[in-house]
C-alpha cells in the first residue's frame, strides 16, 4: 500500500504541480519508499530473530530481495534523478542501530542473538526450502524461545571453564607425581631390605608391584575363616550335612592355599575352588546366619588367634636368641680340627715370632677377646690389609681354654704377615678371681644360676632372653674392664670385638688427642635414644642422684683406652663399686654396656662417626657411603655375619677377608 501511495504521488509530481506541493510529495514518497519499508523489515526481522525461525543469513537475504525490488521500481521511476537515489541511499548508512547495514554485519536482532551454530544452519535448510517452495518469508518453524548470555559473560564462563580445567589438570599431574615420588622412594628403601630377613614376598619388591597380586588368597583365606564359623553354628544346629560339606571345602581351599603367597603360585582349580566355596557359604548364609552367633564365633576365633600370635612371637625371639648365641656347624668343625692339628705340633712349633714386641708401648696394640677362631682372624686381616706398615702392629687375642689351641694353630698356619700375635687364655689369669672380680661372685650365685637356668622363672620372658646368652656368663665379655691387668706395660691400647672389620688404617687414632680422658669412642645418641636413660635404671636413688639420664652413650666395639689415665683414675675400682651395687639387677640389666657407661662417666672423649659405623647386625637401612667412608664397620646385633640369618647386603664387606679356598675351610663346608 505504500508504495502504491508513492507511485500515485510520483504521478502527480510528473503530471504538474510545483512549487511548495512538489517538494511536500518528493519528502512524502521518500518516506513511504525507504523508510516504510524499513520500519516493516526492521519489526519483521525482529520476529523472525526472536522465533528462531530463520537464521540471520536468510534474513539479509529477504532484505536484500525487497531492498533491490524497491530500488528498482524507483530507478523506473526516477531514471533522470539517479543522483537524488544515490543520496537516499547513503543517507541509511546513516541511520545507525536502524540502517540495513547494521543487521546486515552485526546478525543481531533488537534484544536476541542465536547461540548454536548447528540450530542456525538446520534453521538455514529449513528457511531456504521454505522460500523455495513458497516463496513466503512468514514460514513457521518449530523452534522454541532461548534466552542467551552476552558475549561479555559467555567469555568469562570460558574463562572459568579453563582455569578450572588447568587447575584440575594441575591437581592430577602433583598427585600422580607424588605417588611416582612415594613408590621410587620405598623402592629404593627395600633394596636396602634384606630377602634373608623380610622373607622373599616383601610388598615393596619389583616382581610384587601389583596392588592385586593376591586378591584370591586372601578371598580364599576369608572365605575358609567364614565357613570354620557356619561349621561351627552348623554343629551347634545339628546342619549335619551342611556342616559335612563346609567341612569338606574348607579342606580343598586349605590344600589348594598350601604354602602359596601370591595368585601366581594358586593352580588351576583355585577358581572352580574358589566358585564352590562361594556357592556353600551362600547356601550357609541362607540357613545359618544369625548376627548374634557369628557375631560371637568371630570374636571368640579372633581372641583365639591373638594368643596364637603371641606365643608366636615369644617362640620367635626364642629362637632368634637362640640362633645368635649357637656357633655354625661348620665354624665348630673348624676349631675342632685345628685342636687336633695343634696338639700334634711339638711344643717348639707351638710358639709365635717376635715376641719381643708383645710388651713394647711404642707399636700399635689391640685387645680382641673372642671365642671365634674365624671371627678373630678377619678382624686381624682386615686390620693388616689395610695397615701402612703391618710390622708395627701387635695383636693380643684373648680366648677360652676349650679354643685356645685352634686359635693358636690357625694364627700359627696363616700368620699375618709381619704383625706380632699373641694368644692367651683367660683361665690362666690367676687374679681373676670371685675374691677379686665381683662378676665372677655373682654369676656363681644360686640368684643368677636359678635367673639363667630356670625355665619356669617369672622372669624368663622374651624382654630378657637376650640376657641368657652365654656372653654374659664368660668373663671374655668383662675381660674389658682388666686391661691394665692384662697389659701392665702397655701405655694405650684399641680394644675392639670381633664382629667388625677394618676399612682403613687406624694407627691415626693413637695420635688423637683424648684430653685427659680415659676412653675415646663414638657417640651414638640420637635425638631420643641410645642415651643413659635408655640402658640406667633412674628410678634407682643412686642411678637418679650421679648421672643424667638425657647423657649421651657410645659404642663398644671401637675404643681407644689411656692406660695411664685408667691407672690414675682407677678406672676398675669405680667398676668393682657399681657392680657391687647392682647385685640385685636393680640398677641394669646383665651386659658390660652399661656398668661401661656408668664407670666412664665423664671420663670419654667422643671420635668422629666416621671411625666407627654400627647397627650392621640389626639395621637393615644404613647408607652405602656411610659404610664405605667409615674405617671400622660393626655387626652389633643379632645377625652376625658368620651366621645364616645375616643380612646379605651387608655380609661381603666381611667375607672378602676369608680365602674360602683355604684346605681347612674346605673340608668344613664353608663357603660364601
Amino acid at each position: 500500500m505504500a508504495l502504491k501511495r508513492g507511485l500515485s504521488g510520483v504521478n502527480r509530481i510528473r503530471g504538474g504541480g510545483g512549487g511548495g506541493g512538489s517538494r511536500s510529495a518528493f519528502i512524502l514518497l521518500v518516506f513511504f519508499c525507504v523508510f516504510a519499508p524499513l520500519v516493516f523489515f526492521v519489526g519483521r526481522g525482529v520476529y523472525i530473530d526472536s522465533s528462531n525461525d530463520y537464521s540471520n543469513d536468510s534474513v539479509k537475504q529477504h532484505l536484500d530481495w525487497r531492498e533491490r525490488l524497491a530500488m528498482k521500481s524507483l530507478r523506473s521511476l526516477f531514471s533522470k534523478e539517479a543522483s537524488v537515489l544515490d543520496v537516499i541511499t547513503a543517507s541509511t548508512a546513516d541511520l545507525g542501530p536502524f540502517s540495513l547495514d547494521s543487521f546486515k554485519k552485526n546478525n543481531l536482532s533488537a534484544s536476541y542473538r542465536e547461540v548454536d551454530t548447528s540450530v542456525r544452519n538446520s534453521q538455514n535448510q529449513t528457511t531456504s526450502s521454505a522460500l523455495n517452495a513458497k516463496g513466503d518469508i512468514t514460514s513457521k518453524g518449530s523452534g522454541s524461545h532461548q534466552k542467551v548470555e552476552t558475549p561479555a559473560k559467555f567469555n568469562r564462563r570460558q574463562l572459568r571453564e579453563k582455569r578450572r580445567e588447568m587447575r584440575a589438570n594441575e591437581l592430577v599431574q602433583r598427585n600422580e607425581d607424588t605417588i611416582l615420588k612415594l613408590e621410587n622412594a620405598a623402592i629404593e628403601r627395600s633394596k636396602s631390605v634384606d630377602s634373608a630377613v623380610l622373607g622373599k614376598y616383601s610388598i615393596w619388591r619389583r616382581e610384587n608391584e601389583n596392588d592385586n597380586s593376591d586378591s584370591n588368597i586372601r578371598l580364599m583365606r576369608d572365605q575358609v575363616i567364614m565357613a570354620r564359623v557356619y561349621s561351627g553354628i552348623a554343629k551347634l544346629k545339628n546342619k549335619t550335612e551342611l556342616l559335612q560339606e563346609l567341612q569338606a571345602r574348607i579342606k580343598d581351599s586349605q590344600r589348594v592355599l598350601a604354602e602359596a603367597t601370591t595368585d601366581a603360585d594358586l593352580p588351576r582349580s583355585a577358581h572352580d575352588k574358589l566358585r564352590d566355596m562361594g556357592q556353600v557359604l551362600s547356601k550357609a548364609k541362607m540357613q545359618l546366619y544369625d548376627c548374634k552367633l557369628v557375631t560371637g564365633k568371630l570374636r571368640a576365633m579372633l581372641q583365639t588367634a591373638d594368643e596364637q600370635v603371641r606365643s608366636l612371637k615369644k617362640q620367635s625371639t626364642f629362637l632368634a636368641q637362640l640362633a645368635a648365641k649357637t656357633i655354625p656347624n661348620p665354624i665348630h668343625c673348624l676349631s675342632m680340627r685345628l685342636t687336633i692339628d695343634y696338639y700334634l705340633l711339638s711344643p717348639e712349633k707351638r710358639k709365635f715370632p717376635r715376641r719381643e714386641n708383645r710388651e713394647n708401648p711404642n707399636l700399635y696394640h689391640y685387645a680382641l677377646f673372642s671365642d671365634n677362631v674365624l671371627a678373630a682372624s678377619v678382624v686381624v686381616n682386615s686390620t693388616i690389609m689395610n695397615a701402612k706398615d703391618p710390622s708395627k702392629h701387635v695383636f693380643h687375642l684373648v680366648t677360652d681354654k676349650l679354643n685356645f689351641a685352634a686359635m693358636n694353630m690357625w694364627f700359627l698356619l696363616n700368620p699375618p704377615g709381619k704383625a706380632t700375635i699373641h694368644v692367651e687364655n683367660v683361665d690362666e689369669f690367676k687374679w681373676l678371681n670371685s675374691s677379686y672380680c665381683p662378676v665372677l661372685r655373682q654369676l656363681e650365685s644360686a640368684a643368677m644360676k636359678e635367673y639363667y637356668f630356670k625355665a619356669d622363672h617369672p622372669s624368663s620372658g622374651s624382654s630378657n632372653l637376650k640376657y641368657r646368652n652365654p656372653k654374659y656368663l664368660s668373663m671374655l665379655n668383662h675381660l674389658r674392664f682388666y686391661l691394665p691387668e692384662v697389659y701392665p706395660k702397655l701405655n694405650k691400647i684399641l680394644f675392639l670385638d670381633d664382629d667388625i672389620i677394618v676399612q682403613k688404617d687406624l694407627t691415626p687414632l693413637w695420635e688423637v688427642n683424648l684430653n685427659g680422658k680415659v676412653n675415646g669412642a663414638v657417640e651414638t645418641c640420637g635425638e631420643s635414644f641410645h642415651r643413659f636413660d635408655k640402658y640406667l635404671n633412674f628410678s634407682n636413688p643412686h642411678i637418679a642422684r650421679n648421672f643424667n639420664p638425657n647423657a649421651c652413650g657410645w659404642a663398644y666395639g671401637m675404643n681407644m683406652f689411656d692406660l695411664k689415665e685408667w691407672k690414675k683414675r682407677d678406672i676398675t675400682g669405680i667398676y668393682h663399686k657399681w657392680q657391687n651395687m647392682n647385685e640385685n639387677r636393680t640398677l641394669w640389666k646383665l651386659g658390660t654396656l652399661p656398668p661401661g657407661l656408668i664407670t666412664f662417666y665423664g671420663l670419654t672423649h667422643p671420635l668422629d662417626k666416621s671411625w666407627h659405623v654400627l647397627g650392621l647386625g640389626y639395621n637393615p637401612s644404613i647408607a652405602k657411603k656411610d659404610i664405605q667412608n667409615a674405617a671400622v664397620v660393626h655387626y652389633n646385633g643379632n645377625m652376625k655375619p658368620w651366621l645364616e640369618l645375616a643380612m646379605s647386603k651387608y655380609r661381603p664387606y666381611w667375607t672378602k677377608y676369608i680365602k674360602f679356598d683355604h684346605p681347612y675351610l674346605r673340608r668344613c663346608n664353608l663357603h660364601e
